[in-house]
């Protein structure tokens, strides 16, 4: 071995130079030689979708991904039956694609920046230390019995142990599912019962934002009701010492002593690569599943082009790898391409609030996508906090999770990216594997309209329906989000239950993907998300996005973020009820009120001014930032003793104070 990596308080790696693990076709590159599809204009990968985005993926598919055996059918899709199958007869495996084939041409290439939660003490890991690391996991795995097609569930902040135990599984063809290290003991057994997962990957405990987190208190409690639950690997986030019980294993004291060399599982393309569970109307979260190699391509291929990514960029997504964002632009989509990614272990105003810029002006980060909602969080501290540091390095700035706001797009665009860096607002899902509404790709220098989507990505082909389930033609006009085309990211079935994830996207309109969003077309032909459809409210017979009207209140220099909902009305069916958060040194609030119901009223229409504007110190929001809309409705409409399942919230504490604000409010 040359030398030693420490990682945390935990593993060393071995950095020695290994043999290739297994894989054949790794000189000649079980791929077309020169990627030469990969190579073309944007003009030209756009005209070849739109001839044909059937047999669009294939050849791209042959070019892009390292294979063991070449597929011979490029897809067999059925929107009907919810069937959506990619690169048939294709046999590869997702870890040798974003691992071995790296370190087969630059060992020493930087594969993650780990930025630890305290500033300045970021740790480089190379792909062959990934690699190393992520063969001993995976030989570790084998050991303790988990085979091809076994659940293993992720419950670790983001550390390069974590990335590596999600490569792990893919290279013995277990199937992960990572849960975020966020949620209760309670959301966690529900996840693992409902995915039947017989190994649980997680840390000590976790470190967050100055604060330490109990991990394995969290799983103890959990696994208490969870009998499929075999063993509990535990890695070291800290110095603190846990209780061990019969099933839990010291994670790095075993793979130190495994061997770094694993031979990778070859899968089928439509083996499943892992799960995440996503929300649902009912309250059950679902469990969507991707599989192999039409996930990895598409997530390949829209980090390279949405973000126009190049070899030696720098790449700062920010998510945590809980989410989807982190499953395809942390890890998948960036190492997949060779790339150098940001692991961001921390928060954006820990230990201030310019911990974001501060961070790209050291690690000289390139590309940053963040959240609107942590966007909105920093525009109230003011520009002083990103004047501070040199942000020269960015060449791309994008938004996800969320439609952005115009005021937080502008401030991103101005003083964060001072008016240089395209910005691009992200619109995809879960469920959709990766970006499909951006504004890049596109032609050189083409314009961006701020707080708007945009484009289609090559071979996603949007449409927009009326309420009798027609296709809308033309431009100026809106409806419901739907996709007419499958393609390779799109997810493949709901874990153990075809026939809701046949209900929730192929029932609404027949032979059409139905996203769950209303969209805007302009007359450009552009998309502008309009948010969820159950987030349309109809106000005297127009229907109007609670979205527009927040996006309208959100201007106004005082209000850094709103949330509309509509509740029953009496004369007019249904009316908008805004609440909404100022920034902390604002005087005299009721002028504000006036002033916002202004705003609304030229910004749309005068029927579309909240009948009602509550000011309220913060609003419930998910561990990952999104608002629980459900909760304020139940509020207005009088339930508040009953509002189901509330462990997704950051801090249950809210909605007390909210309830006491709306009392007051109610019996003034």
């Amino acid at each position: 071995s040359s030398g030693c990596v420490p990682l945390g308080s935990g593993l060393l790696l071995s950095t020695s130079v290994q043999t290739f693990p297994g894989v054949r076709h790794i000189s000649s590159g079980g791929r077309s030689a020169g990627a030469p599809l990969l190579a073309r204009s944007y003009q030209e990968l756009r005209e070849r979708a739109a001839r044909d985005p059937g047999s669009f993926w294939g050849p791209l598919a042959r070019d892009a991904l390292l294979w063991d055996t070449p597929h011979h059918t490029d897809s067999d899709c059925d929107f009907a039956q919810g069937r959506i199958r990619w690169f048939l007869g294709g046999r590869l495996n997702v870890s040798v694609n974003c691992l071995d084939q790296h370190v087969h041409q630059s060992p020493d290439r930087v594969a993650l920046i780990w930025e630890k939660d305290e500033p300045g003490t970021e740790v480089n890991i190379t792909y062959r230390e990934l690699l190393d690391m992520t063969c001993r996991l995976a030989n570790t795995l084998k050991k303790s019995g988990i085979q091809k097609g076994d659940r293993v569930a992720i419950y670790m902040p983001v550390s390069p142990l974590a990335v590596a135990a999600m490569l792990a599984c893919a290279r013995i063809g277990a199937v992960h599912t990572v849960v975020f290290a966020g949620f209760s003991a309670e959301s966690l057994a529900g996840r693992i019962n409902d995915s039947e997962c017989k190994a649980i990957i997680t840390c000590n405990q976790g470190l967050r934002g100055g604060r330490t987190i109990e991990l394995k208190k969290t799983v103890d409690e959990a696994v208490k009701n969870c009998p499929s639950v075999k063993h509990v690997f535990v890695a070291q986030r800290t110095d603190k010492k846990v209780h061990m019980g019969n099933r839990d294993i010291p994670i790095e004291e075993v793979m130190a002593k495994e061997d770094p060399v694993c031979t990778p599982e070859i899968m089928d393309s439509e083996d499943m690569l892992f799960m995440l569970y996503t929300s649902g109307s009912t309250g059950k979260p679902k469990g969507i599943v991707h599989t192999q190699a039409g996930y990895l391509l598409y997530a390949a291929l829209t980090h390279k082009h949405v973000f126009d990514y190049k070899q030696g960029d720098v790449f700062g997504c920010v998510a945590d790898i809980g989410w989807i964002t982190g499953h395809s632009y942390v890890v998948y989509g960036p190492l997949c391409n060779g790339a150098t990614s940001v692991l961001f272990e921390s928060t954006p105003v820990y230990p201030d609030p310019g911990r974001y810029w501060e961070m790209v002006q050291r690690l000289k980060i390139n590309q940053f996508y963040g959240a609107p909602t942590a966007i909105r969080l920093l525009l109230k501290y003011g520009d002083e906090w990103v004047k501070k540091y040199d942000r020269s390095s960015l060449k791309t700035l994008g938004s996800v999770g969320e439609p952005i706001n115009h005021e937080a797009w502008h401030w991103l665009y101005s003083v964060v990216g001072d008016g240089r860096c395209p910005l691009v607002d992200t619109w995809w899902q879960t469920e959709t594997g990766g970006i499909c509404i951006a504004p890049r790709p596109s032609e050189d220098g083409a314009k961006i309209i701020p707080a708007m989507a945009m484009r289609p990505f090559f071979g996603i082909t949007p449409v927009l329906m009326d309420e009798s389930g027609k296709v809308i033609q033309g431009d100026d006009v809106s409806g419901a989000l739907c996709i007419a085309q499958p393609w390779p990211g799109l997810a493949r079935t709901i874990y153990g239950d075809h026939k809701r994830f046949i209900e929730a996207y192929f029932k609404t309109y027949p032979g059409y993907y139905f996203t769950g969003d209303g969209a805007y077309r302009s007359t450009d032909g552009y998309y502008q998300i309009t948010g969820r459809m159950d987030d349309v409210i109809n106000i005297s017979g127009h229907r109007l996005g609670t979205a527009e009207i927040e996006d309208a209140m959100d201007e106004h220099p005082a209000v850094p973020e709103t949330a509309v909902i509509g509740y029953p009305h009496d004369v007019k069916g249904e009316g908008a009820f805004a609440f909404v958060v100022l920034k902390d040194d604002t005087a005299q609030p009721q002028h504000i009120e006036e002033e916002l119901k202004s705003i609304v009223a030229s910004k749309i229409a005068k029927y579309a001014v909240p009948d009602h504007i509550l000011i309220v110190k913060r609003l419930p929001k998910t561990r990952s930032g999104k608002i629980m809309t459900r909760l304020l409705k139940k509020i207005v409409t009088g339930h508040s003793g009953d509002l189901g399942d509330i462990t997704t919230l950051d801090d249950p504490s809210v909605i007390t104070e909210i309830v006491d604000t709306y009392q007051t409010y109610k019996n003034k």
